[in-house]
């Protein structure tokens, strides 16, 4: 596999395969495009996350008040296998990469840790564990991509929950963060919820808490977190396509994860929808890095 020039992400050392590793990082800078619709300005996000804490590397020792201890308390070996070698209109062969990577990691029994790229490249990511155990998706998003197509395309990212609903080895969907307009219509809604989709709002999070969503997360479960950086508020994450009020916050962010951990095991992170161009101070990148950090922070293996 292809390693990045940029230095390793944050805790992490730059390796040619997952073997002999807890969890491994790479970046899918493509996915599926859609007709006229240009998802190459999500390509750097991968990078921007391994800049952005590139420093707090050399300080892999302090303790990390999110995470209550080190980041790698639990002495986890994590890796950086580096970007693959993506093709801005290919998706096809985007999809095949993404999802010969991702089994190659869970074959060698680590988690597998994706940056992208735009909101289509989890749908290979989630296709991979097809011969693991079943798994629960929380997916943190704006939007609950469950069109069953777009200008003609199924694999885009407006469609990205609705596929994983047709895999057997995919048994809960937990949706947290939704508002505003995003591609549903009232008919992806209904089948979301007719499928069994446990749908909870921006402002019910706000309302009551993470809490409403970590109770339908179950217990010692497989669960593969899909975050969409657009699920957090414009305020602290401008660097998306579509900026949107009233998100979640950084803290109830990480809170999530943290009540994922605590209950169940994370089975798999993937991170897409920034776009580098729109993070002019470069905190943005830093606050998304941070949140995959947390996760890099709260992976246990299984029996542990």
């Amino acid at each position: 596999m292809p390693v990045s020039t940029v230095p390793p992400f944050m805790g992490t050392i730059r390796a040619a395969n997952p073997e002999g590793h807890d969890a491994a990082v790479f970046g899918a800078p493509h996915g599926t495009p859609y007709p006229e619709i240009d998802n190459a300005i999500h390509r750097g996000a991968p990078d921007a996350f391994r800049r952005a804490l590139a420093v707090d590397a050399e300080w892999l020792d302090h303790w990390d008040f999110d995470l209550g201890g080190p980041l790698l308390r639990h002495g986890q070996k994590v890796c950086d296998l580096g970007n693959l070698k993506t093709r801005p209109s290919n998706g096809a062969h985007n999809r095949a990469l993404i999802e010969q990577t991702t089994r190659q990691i869970l074959e060698a029994g680590a988690v597998p840790i994706m940056f992208g790229g735009d909101g289509s490249v989890p749908i290979p990511f989630i296709a991979a564990y097809s011969e693991q155990p079943a798994i629960v998706i929380l997916q943190i998003d704006a939007h609950i991509d469950w069109r069953q197509e777009r200008r003609g395309e199924a694999m885009g990212f407006s469609s990205t929950m609705r596929r994983a609903s047709e895999h057997d080895h995919v048994w809960r969907i937990v949706q947290a963060g939704a508002r505003g307009i995003g591609s549903a219509r009232e008919p992806e809604l209904r089948d979301a919820l007719a499928w069994g989709a446990h749908i909870v709002t921006a402002r019910e999070i706000h309302h009551k808490g993470v809490m409403e969503v970590l109770r339908h997360i179950p217990e010692e479960c497989d669960c593969v977190i899909s975050f969409d950086c657009d699920a957090l508020d414009a305020a602290e994450m401008p660097a998306v396509a579509y900026p949107t009020p009233g998100g979640l916050t950084y803290t109830q962010v990480t809170e999530l994860i943290a009540g994922v951990a605590a209950k169940a095991r994370i089975a798999g992170f993937c991170m897409v929808e920034f776009v580098p161009l729109r993070d002019r101070s470069k905190i943005a990148a830093f606050t998304a890095a941070r949140i995959a950090a947390n996760v890099v922070g709260q992976i246990r293996q299984r029996g542990t």
